[in-house]
Formats: structure tokens, sequence, C-alpha cells
């Protein structure tokens, strides 16, 4: 693989993990938000997790696709494969079946294993572009 698919895998991975921060974010600040503006408690529904994940899954398929290819390790896959799955879980069916606490408590799980994921399919995807 060439210096500019490795820049292009890295940029991937660092969007995806500013995205996971980003649904991190939402998640840990928008019921203190709610709370306070009432007015805000529209944006508590599901909708802008499913907007999320619209962004965030391409992104991170891409990036993993790409990154296994030059590091070849399975288990950074799985590991983004289970943040995933979590996000999904936490954005369309634990919010509507087990409530507001279990929607967050799933998709912060998820967008922290799936940050950490990228984090290491970035960081062995350029270890191995150097040492190729």
């Amino acid at each position: 693989m060439d210096d500019n698919s490795s820049r292009r895998s890295g940029l991937l991975d660092n969007a995806a993990v500013a995205l996971s921060g980003l649904c991190l974010l939402h998640c840990l600040t928008l019921p203190v938000l709610i709370a306070i503006l009432p007015f805000l408690g529209q944006f508590g529904e599901g909708h802008f997790h499913v907007q999320m994940l619209v962004v965030v899954l391409p992104v991170s398929i891409i990036a993993f696709s790409m990154g296994f290819r030059r590091h070849r390790l399975i288990s950074i896959v799985t590991w983004g494969i289970i943040g995933m799955m979590l996000l999904i879980l936490g954005g369309t069916v634990a919010h509507s079946s087990f409530g507001l606490v279990a929607d967050r408590t799933v998709t912060i799980c998820g967008a922290l294993i799936l940050a950490c994921a990228h984090y290491f399919n970035n960081r062995f995807s350029r270890h191995r572009a150097i040492n190729a």
C-alpha cells in the first residue's frame, strides 16, 4: 500500500474517533441540557442517534477495511464491530425497549469501544506503513 492510502486511512480513523467523541459528548451533555432547557427535549428521542449512525457506520467500516488491509489484525476489527453494534443497539433498541438510562449506557460504551478500536486501527496501520 502506498503512503497516500495510509494517510487516507488515518484520516478516516481520525474522523471516526471524532464522530465517536461527538456521540459520547451528545450522550453525556444532552440530559443536562434537557433538564436546563426544556424546549430541547425534542432531541432526547432517538432521531439524533439514527442520524449519527448514518455517518458513523460507513466511515468506520471504510476505515477498518483500509486498516485491516494494512495491519491484518482481526482483533481490532472485532472490537470495532462490537462498538458499532453497541451504538446501533443503543440508538435504536435500548431506548425504546429499556429506557433512557439503558440507551445512554449502551451508546456510551459503544462510542468508547469504537473510539479505542479506531485509535489502534490507526496506530497499527501507521506502524505497519513505516515498517513496510
